[in-house]
């Protein structure tokens, strides 16, 4: 039965976690993200469906703990901020390269460094170009709620074992702190070892069995030229991405003469700016991106067609996404950046007063 809760954007995730089926949670505290952590301890959830949540070490214990569950085909998930996830992104290549499902959450705080434990978008290139090494992508979900702080689990976990591989959830200090409405579907039991093969198959490291050798999961390969065919392999899976997945929302943007970009949290500041906008008799419209990879480059790319004068990108960080905004115009139209760094909120006023100076005049 659907349940309507009011939580925190971080107690959401945990909730949904427990309730799509979840096998393991590994992680570490940090802020803004320690109440994932806290509120699965307090929840028990071994007790009632068997979920296995434990706090290892450190952040690079907790990727590799991912990573073994994962290898036995189970449905786990890890959470940190920032500085934690960079700690993590070894083990995250890892898991792309031995295509491997796993869900990440990271509710980034501003930075460089240590930083401040206050909301920013800064770690967006991170998160889409593959912050570790090599040339991985993974999926990426970006909330601009707490409602969707808990559907995406479900999403993430499906587009994971549907391709083996990473995904991430990006969320900011201020979708994982706020409190909002939740409404919960129903709980989903845990894949029995049977319906993990009849669902997703038999690669997983469940042991030998009559009809096989046992499987060994890896990312290493020391010939080169199969190295090279797997890397073809991976590519062609992100390309199967990029045609698939891509989600968006749209507002008002049928009649725009400009175009605000934003994801996340300054999609919702955008949301009112839009209105204020609109009020003002200037014709904007907001595109916000759902998935950040894939990138709604067609999307984008059609309104210049259109003839939309010019684009803002609206971020929490010294101007990231607006590289791919930049991409997708192609030089058709002006493409301008508006953020605030260190854990700075923009207004709706000054997302409107850069609008304004920056694109319209």
């Amino acid at each position: 039965m659907a349940e309507v809760k009011l939580m925190k954007g971080n107690e959401a995730f945990a909730e949904a976690a427990i309730r799509v089926g979840a096998d393991a949670y590994f992680g570490y505290p940090i802020t803004p993200q320690s109440e994932v952590i806290e509120y699965l301890m307090t929840a028990q959830p071994h007790l009632t469906t068997g979920m296995v949540v434990l706090q290892a070490e450190s952040e690079v214990a907790a990727i590799n703990m991912v990573y073994g569950a994962a290898g036995a085909g189970k449905k786990v998930l890890t959470s940190s901020s920032s500085p934690g996830i960079s700690l993590k992104l070894e083990g995250i290549s890892y898991m792309a390269g031995a295509e491997l499902p796993a869900v990440i959450l990271n509710v980034v705080r501003g930075g460089p460094g240590l930083g401040t434990i206050q909301p920013s978008q800064a770690d967006y290139f991170q998160a889409v170009k593959g912050g570790g090494h090599g040339d991985y992508k993974m999926l990426v979900l970006a909330p601009s709620s707490v409602q969707e702080m808990a559907d995406f689990v479900e999403d993430a976990f499906d587009a994971a074992f549907k391709y083996r591989n990473p995904v991430m959830i990006l969320s900011d200090g201020v979708i994982g702190q706020m409190m909002e409405k939740v409404i919960f579907k129903e709980q989903k039991d845990r894949w029995t070892e049977k319906e993990l093969i009849e669902i997703n198959g038999s690669w997983a490291t469940t042991g030998k069995t009559p009809d096989r050798e046992r499987n060994v999961i890896t990312s290493l390969d020391l010939d080169s030229h199969k190295m090279e065919l797997h890397n073809h392999k991976l590519q062609a899976k992100y390309k199967q991405m990029e045609e698939e997945e891509v989600r968006y929302e749209e507002f008002m943007c049928d009649d725009a003469d400009y175009i605000m970009v934003a994801y996340g949290s300054s999609a919702r500041i955008a949301q009112k700016t839009l209105n204020k906008a609109r009020a003002k008799g200037i014709k904007v419209g907001l595109l916000r991106p759902i998935t950040l990879f894939p990138y709604p480059t067609k999307v984008i790319h059609k309104y210049t067609e259109r003839g939309v004068k010019g684009f803002l990108s609206v971020e929490m960080s010294a101007g990231q996404m607006v590289e791919d905004v930049r991409l997708a115009v192609n030089g058709k139209a002006k493409v301008e950046h508006f953020g605030r760094n260190g854990g700075i909120i923009p207004s709706p006023t000054e997302v409107l007063d850069a609008l304004e100076n920056q694109i319209i005049k």
